[in-house]
């Protein structure tokens, strides 16, 4: 395991109505592998999840820099949407492209992918609600439960929060 101290991921919640088990799942899958979890949110106060997760987080959404990770990942549930048309969070995205890291995003998480204009010619997933404004930005909607495009994993929500979890760790740990 100590190999794998080195690798970094950032997960971002919202505030409040994250989705507990898009977080805690690939966090668990993750950190059992050594990687390095930091979480971000827009307040450092607890965030809420909906299942009623309470999470501290170690970071400001505005405040962290994609090339300090290794992998970029935007958790669901209905608060996501509150980054939807964030400047902070869409330039997380957009750096995670840049500088050739993992993107990730599962359930309404890939609504800010797709608003970020990441996902242009990219077959991605998310949670059904979200296709429409994916495929207005260019991605391609497969309603896969896991769909991996180069550098770019997407989930299409709780169910498959586990499998999300284990495509990020085997890409990280390749």
């Amino acid at each position: 395991m100590a190999k794998n101290n080195h690798k970094k991921v950032l997960m971002i919640i919202a505030h409040d109505i994250f989705r507990d088990e898009e977080y805690l799942q690939p966090k668990e899958i993750l950190s059992k592998a050594g990687v390095k979890v930091v979480t971000a949110s827009t307040s450092l106060d607890p965030a809420t999840g909906k299942l009623g997760a309470k999470i501290k987080p170690d970071i400001l959404v505005k405040d962290a820099r994609p090339e300090d990770y290794d992998a970029v990942i935007f958790v669901g549930g209905k608060g996501s949407r509150d980054y939807f048309n964030d400047p902070a969070a869409h330039a997380l995205a957009k750096g995670a492209v840049a500088h050739d890291k993992i993107l990730s995003s599962i359930c309404s998480g890939t609504g800010i992918l797709a608003k970020a204009g990441v996902l242009k010619d990219k077959q991605v997933t998310s949670f059904p609600a979200e296709a429409e404004i994916i495929e207005r930005q260019g991605g391609h909607y497969t309603g896969k439960p896991v769909e991996i495009d180069g550098r770019i994993i997407t989930a299409n929500g709780p169910d498959a929060a586990a499998g999300f979890g284990e495509a990020i760790k085997k890409m990280l740990l390749k």
